[in-house]
């Protein structure tokens, strides 16, 4: 009896050690296994950071991952961040989105532009604009309309309003200067920057001030309608930033609607409407140059 359980006990044991000798070895002698490579290491962080409970640390990767190459799984891996319950990490999204500058990603932003959170879709609309995507463009038309006269399905009721609630951040700030320092193609006239510092360093400008101020440079009549038509909006941080753009648009044709604003109950606004109005007075009287 005693000879039938030393021969069982050796046949266990003869298979154990041909099965898994390394973890027969490794408990005996205390070895270890090798260590992950440091490529599996950063993709382990980046894995369990964009699943993290913490919104700040899945804020804090997606930003990271716009630092990386255009490519799989990394343009994956954001897309998916599209949808994630926080706000904050769906903006950062976005804006790594767009620093990956890949046109894999524009059918993502574009269902973005449907977002029920407002500041999602004008992210989303500001993203597509930089990538020249006319659906941006269309959006922040849309946006700087904020009421009935546009049918584009980018704004309902719902969101017009929440629009009139939102805020310029800090990036789109910098954007917008940036954009501006390049602007007077006119020599000897102003490039607004101190303009456009006013106004969007105001802590109540409003999202379609921003819109109007990005659609400055395009030439298209229809961004030309819509800025007339902020003149008369009841925001004034919108009818400031309308003028500003009107101005730097450099078109003496559009010198008489700056007029009644002259009247404005904003002096923001006023101060802009009579400079604006010298700036285009003064392309009307300078006889163009010879080429």
């Amino acid at each position: 009896m005693i000879e039938t359980c030393i021969f069982i006990a050796w046949r266990v044991m003869r298979t154990i050690v041909r099965v898994v000798p390394g973890l027969f070895l490794g408990v005996v002698f205390g070895q270890t296994p090798p260590p992950a490579s440091n490529h599996d290491r950063a993709r382990g962080f980046l894995e369990e950071s964009l699943k993290d409970k913490n919104p700040d640390t899945r804020k804090h990767a997606v930003q990271a991952l716009g630092l990386l190459t255009a490519r799989e799984p990394y343009l994956t891996e954001l897309e998916a961040m599209l949808n994630d319950k926080d706000v904050e990490v769906r903006l950062a999204t976005i804006t790594s989105l767009v620093d990956l500058r890949s046109r894999r990603t524009v059918p993502a932003l574009k269902k973005a532009l449907d977002s029920d959170v407002p500041e999602v879709g004008f992210a989303a609309a500001k993203a597509l604009w930089t990538m020249k995507e006319p659906q941006g463009r269309d959006a922040l038309i849309a946006v700087l309309y904020g009421d009935e006269k546009t049918s584009s399905g980018f704004i309902t009721k719902q969101k017009r309003q929440a629009l009139r609630m939102l805020h310029t951040p800090k990036t789109m700030f910098m954007f917008a200067l940036q954009q501006s320092a390049n602007l007077a193609p006119v020599p000897g006239l102003g490039a607004g920057v101190s303009s456009l510092q006013g106004i969007l360093s105001d802590p109540s400008v409003s999202g379609r001030a921003t819109a109007a101020l990005m659609l400055s440079t395009d030439r298209d009549p229809e961004v030309l309608a819509a800025l007339n038509d902020a003149l008369s909006d009841k925001d004034w941080s919108v009818r400031a930033a309308a003028v500003h753009a009107i101005a730097l648009r450099n078109d003496p044709a559009s010198e008489s609607s700056l007029v009644p604003l002259f009247e404005d109950k904003k002096e923001a606004v006023r101060v802009r409407a009579a400079a604006g109005y010298l700036r285009l007075e003064s392309i009307r009287s300078t006889p163009a140059r010879k080429k």
